[in-house]
């Protein structure tokens, strides 16, 4: 037997975020396939915790497709919040792999710089460290995300 493994059309794709922790893949799916046949629908889950990170990718049938779910569904409310619906892309496909580190209980005053200066030593960071900020005031919701190179 082998294992055939499908590349994601990233051209197809759309990255929706904002996602109330109600949402699942099959609402995504439903959701979505009102603007177009939708392939695939893949919600990173959090590997300890079993649950999704507020974020997931859509795969459609064509670019255009995807071109026209963004084109209606980008900040409509979804359980009370608004979602946000854009193009995929390379870095959002490359949070699939695993480096991507969550870290927790921080002080309100730590901010993206201390994260990148502290944790570069430890390795390679693709993109500047995403401290999660409370939409209306900006504030730090006292956790982070760092995206190495390597697991």
């Amino acid at each position: 037997m082998t294992a055939v493994i499908l590349e994601r059309n990233q051209d197809a794709t759309i990255y929706v975020g904002g996602l109330d922790e109600k949402v699942t893949e099959a609402i995504l799916w439903e959701l979505f396939v009102n603007s177009g046949p939708v392939t695939s629908v893949n919600m990173p889950k959090d590997r300890i915790t079993g649950t999704h990170q507020g974020f997931g990718f859509i795969e459609f049938m064509s670019e255009e497709d995807a071109d026209y779910a963004i084109k209606i569904m980008n900040m409509i409310k979804l359980f009370g919040k608004p979602i946000k619906v854009n193009k995929a892309s390379a870095n959002e496909k490359q949070m699939d792999v695993g480096a991507n580190l969550f870290v927790g209980n921080l002080a309100a005053e730590v901010d993206e710089k201390l994260l990148f200066d502290t944790f570069s030593a430890f390795g390679v960071i693709l993109q500047p460290p995403k401290i999660m900020r409370d939409v209306e005031s900006g504030s730090s919701k006292g956790f982070a995300f760092i995206n190495f190179c390597v697991f």
